[in-house]
């Protein structure tokens, strides 16, 4: 596995070292020049805690983050379906697969617990992105990253000096990755060399589509032979809408270095939660390697606040109520709009299927520019819109819907999309 050069990891001064061995014969030694004041009585009343400065997070939050993980995602061997039970008000009830977080596709018997030291903490995935690209990429390398989706990638990594190579999810009825096109980049003899990394979006946004399993099992393999890591981006992963069968998580992966990250944001349906999180796994020796560099990297930027992370178990036990009601309300809107749709009798609107997350799309006729469709619902009904254009799609005829909305003003939303598509069309 290759690293960037851009981690300083030389060997440390000698004083540096000899701190280090102290440290590890578990010597604990004073220090003329401690400056942390809150070691010394200096503390504010609000914030009593002695400040450890652990670079992946305080280890409390990280035990507390490996427990949730563990008892949450622990595979189950009698679950084999992954799809979804739609209740009569359109709320959906998991199976228990849906919930797994298996190390390796197929495993269904057990599961290493998670380990508090593969975990970094941190305020967001978007800031776990740009950890992982300074620690894999240097200037003018290059990540793969999935279109359609977010141009938020895209956006960090220019941040960072560093390109991004599309692949392009394909479409026959449901979205998946095409392999041999991700291998043909990995040999293309212009970019090929400069990938570091390859984004897996899971599920991915705003199509909706999970890794599914064969897919997984020749990723990891290519990857693996090519010695380029996966970053897989598992933020909306347990909002399942029309699940195909073995959906796994990628956190654990054991077969290449992976990166998985995840957050408070949708796990909680908080934004305003700043907590993220990678966890690391892969062969023994590139986790160490990264983990090395990567401990490099969070004690630059310094650790989570601990005003932060000393409510991370109160939030961790809110997570799966909070989750489910998201849930209900993403299958209830959802079943909404395959009904308004269905029964529109101009028929010119369809939506395209979505296994998971908050969003899907809906297909309109082409021969209507996605501008002057988004600029008609402004001035119509007062309301904006995503186009496909934003999300890189293939082709024009795209419009992405939230289903996060309460019932009515989903209804609305879906509405004023069919006036507007009918009245141009029409």
């Amino acid at each position: 596995m290759r690293f960037s050069s851009r981690v300083d990891i030389s060997a440390p001064n000698p004083i540096a070292a000899a701190e280090a061995a102290a440290k590890r014969q578990g010597t604990v030694l004073g220090k003329l020049n401690d400056s942390n004041p809150t070691r010394h009585g200096l503390a504010p009343a609000l914030v009593p805690e002695i400040y450890t400065a652990d670079p992946r997070g305080p280890r409390k939050a990280r035990e507390a983050l490996a427990a949730f993980l563990t008892a949450t995602y622990a595979p189950r061997a009698a679950a084999d379906d992954d799809s979804v039970a739609f209740d009569a008000d359109g709320s959906g009830s998991d199976t228990a697969s849906n919930r797994t977080n298996a190390g390796a596709v197929g495993a269904a018997d057990s599961v290493e617990p998670v380990n508090p030291d593969s975990l970094y903490i941190l305020s967001s995935t978007s800031e776990a992105y740009s950890w992982l690209i300074k620690l894999l990429c240097d200037a003018g390398d290059a990540v793969l990253a999935p279109k359609p989706g977010y141009p938020l990638i895209e956006s960090i990594a220019r941040l960072e000096c560093v390109d991004t190579v599309e692949y392009q999810l394909q479409f026959d009825g449901s979205w998946y990755i095409d392999v041999a096109e991700l291998e043909a980049l990995l040999d293309d003899a212009n970019v090929g060399e400069r990938i570091r990394a390859l984004v897996l979006i899971n599920p991915n946004n705003p199509t909706g589509s999970y890794v599914k399993p064969a897919e997984r099992e020749r990723i990891v393999a290519l990857c693996r032979k090519r010695g380029v890591a996966i970053i897989a981006d598992e933020v909306f992963y347990d909002y399942t809408l029309e699940p195909f069968a073995g959906n796994a998580r990628l956190a654990g992966e054991p077969g290449v270095l992976t990166f998985a990250l995840d957050g408070f944001s949708k796990m909680l349906a908080a934004p305003h939660a700043k907590v993220g999180w990678i966890q690391v796994s892969g062969p023994a020796g590139d986790v160490a390697e990264a983990q090395r560099r990567l401990d490099v990297i969070a004690d630059d930027y310094l650790p989570m606040s601990d005003i932060i992370a000393r409510d991370i178990p109160a939030l961790l036990d809110a997570a799966g109520s909070q989750t489910d009601r998201v849930r209900a309300r993403v299958h209830g809107n959802l079943t909404t709009l395959h009904r308004l749709l269905d029964a529109d009798e101009h028929g010119l609107v369809s939506v395209l299927r979505a296994e998971g997350g908050w969003n899907v799309l809906l297909r309109v006729p082409s021969v209507i520019d996605e501008n002057e469709l988004v600029l008609a619902m402004i001035e119509r009904h007062g309301l904006s819109g995503q186009p496909g254009y934003f999300f890189d799609m293939a082709s024009n005829g795209y419009l992405a819907i939230s289903l996060l909305p309460e019932p009515a003003e989903f209804e609305r939303n879906v509405r004023a999309v069919l006036d507007t598509v009918n009245g141009l069309v029409g």
